[in-house]
């Protein structure tokens, strides 16, 4: 017999809301009230926390991930007619980044088990011209770094890892944004720890650091936000044609306070990941595989893939009815060669990387936030349930 239709939520469950503390709002009133408000000592507490969180060697904070891919690629060297290898299954700005940086993108097809850039692919793809390759750490799940490491010794390649989804994660005791050239994080407000906008690059090498700094702040030397300190004027010098990417003391005031709470918010998101593991494991969809027992997960995104011939929905029929029950979710992601304008611009087809193709058009993420009540994870359950079986 099916179960009775269940009602609907009072208000909307918004996906991915942050939870933001008592202790972020009272650092940005003491900001705010401190008349510094740009980039400034905050900024350079919150890169020492984040590179000891890491054990990083250097770390500078930026507006974005994107603004952290692109200038790690322009200290990489990135130029007209250089091939930088990435995967088709990531938010646009991976592939924006290497085009701003003046390379030419190159996709390699995902696994179709884990989501991530699969290294047979990458190995597929390298040329003469290939100079870096960009992994992402889909949803929170570590890269085959080894393999993909070994591939780019063998071919002298740069690797920048895409960590956007990945502050917690691991990869056989390393940490992700510490295994290659470069690691870019993302703090945008649907991320585990945010600032509303916000990035950060680690990189153990001084130099590509200290070049990232100097590009980040309009090409100005490093230090240049000291120069309206209490001890004096400091002249300032321009030696590169940088871009206004610095992040803000405003944003770092946020940051400083969910970084110390970063665990604590991964114990909740683990909670209600492996509660929807349980309680939606005998339906008709395909829940995430299971971890590799020498990773961490970062616990990001819970995606799961519908194929209407399984379930008796298409993807977006079913967002439309778990909207009928007031529950949001987020598409991560269309693949990239879905999109009008790189199908113009390089001439891309979605079938020329299926897996990726495949996984775009039938994933879904679920809600996953360390600030969803179990109440809110009840509903969600309850909602997909309802639907699966009504259909």
């Amino acid at each position: 017999m099916k179960n009775a239709t269940i009602a609907k939520r009072d208000e909307f469950l918004v996906f991915a809301l942050p939870l933001i503390e008592d202790d972020e709002i009272e650092e940005v009133v003491k900001t705010l009230k401190s008349g510094w408000l740009g980039s400034g000592p905050k900024v350079a507490q919150f890169e020492e926390d984040f590179k000891q969180y890491k054990d990083a060697d250097y770390a500078v904070a930026l507006s974005s991930c994107t603004a952290a891919l692109h200038l790690s690629l322009i200290a990489a060297g990135i130029t007209a007619g250089d091939e930088v290898i990435t995967t088709p299954l990531t938010f646009c700005a991976t592939v924006n980044a290497i085009i701003h940086a003046g390379g030419t993108p190159v996709l390699a097809d995902i696994d179709p088990h884990t989501l991530n850039i699969d290294p047979k692919e990458i190995l597929k793809k390298v040329t003469s011209k290939t100079k870096a390759i960009i992994p992402v750490h889909f949803a929170g799940r570590a890269c085959e770094m080894d393999e993909i490491m070994d591939i780019a010794k063998q071919h002298k390649l740069i690797v920048i890892e895409d960590c956007a989804h990945a502050i917690e994660t691991e990869y056989k005791n390393q940490k992700a944004g510490n295994i290659g050239d470069f690691g870019c994080f993302s703090f945008y407000v649907t991320k585990n720890i945010v600032t509303g906008e916000g990035g950060m690059v680690l990189t153990p090498n001084k130099d590509y650091a200290s070049r990232i700094k100097t590009l980040g702040l309009h090409g100005m030397t490093k230090d240049a936000w000291k120069r309206f300190g209490d001890d004096g004027y400091k002249h300032y010098q321009v030696v590169e044609c940088g871009f206004k990417y610095n992040m803000m003391d405003l944003q770092a005031s946020i940051g400083i306070h969910q970084l110390k709470k970063v665990d604590k918010y991964w114990d909740r998101r683990e909670e209600i990941w492996f509660r929807y593991l349980e309680e939606l494991k005998n339906l008709p969809i395909t829940l995430p595989m299971a971890t590799a027992n020498d990773t961490k997960h970062g616990y990001h995104l819970f995606t799961v893939l519908l194929e209407k011939e399984k379930c008796g929905y298409s993807r977006d029929e079913f967002i439309e009815e778990l909207k009928n029950y007031n529950i949001g979710i987020g598409v991560h992601y269309m693949s990239i060669p879905e999109h009008p304008y790189y199908q113009d611009t390089f001439g891309w087809k979605p079938e020329s990387t299926p897996h990726a193709m495949n996984a775009g058009r039938n994933i879904l993420s679920l809600p996953l936030s360390a600030k969803l009540t179990d109440q809110d994870v009840s509903d969600v359950i309850n909602a997909i349930r309802s639907i699966l079986d009504h259909a």
